[in-house]
């Protein structure tokens, strides 16, 4: 017999879904504290159709786009739980998510000065550095 698709499911069902052991299911409960599901007596997990759709998402981040557990975090903390459930759902249900946001860098703008000023030249080149930093730390999200 079929499950509704707003019935609860057991981690076993919600590995077999996803094709995740249920040791893994209970590792990132204890990275993704948004990852609640309701534990009846005994300690039995009972996953609602929304933790299977953030477990989903996260899976997605994780495996598909080559996250680590802290970008993860940091993504799932910046888009915030109803969106990634979102994203989840729509994976379970057609297999697509969208397409990673892909930042293209502004071509620098050089002016050519007659007689450059000193202090300009000074916060020109901290700039520089600063976006060589900025950009190296965007990569590292990535």
């Amino acid at each position: 017999m079929k499950k509704s698709p707003s019935a609860f499911r057991t981690i076993s069902e919600v590995g077999e879904i996803l094709g995740i052991p249920a040791h893994v299911l209970r590792f990132w409960e204890s990275k993704f504290t948004q990852i609640k599901p309701v534990k009846r007596g005994g300690g039995r997990r009972y996953y609602r159709p929304e933790d299977v759709g953030l477990i989903r998402s996260i899976q997605h981040l994780l495996h598909e786009q080559g996250m680590t557990i802290k970008g993860a975090q940091k993504v799932l903390r910046e888009r915030g739980v109803k969106a990634m459930v979102i994203m989840g759902q729509d994976l379970l249900e057609n297999g697509t998510a969208p397409e990673p946001v892909k930042r293209v860098a502004p071509t620098p703008v050089v002016a050519t000065l007659t007689a450059p000023n000193p202090q300009l030249a000074e916060i020109y080149t901290r700039l520089l550095a600063m976006r060589k930093s900025v950009e190296a730390q965007i990569a590292e999200l990535a």
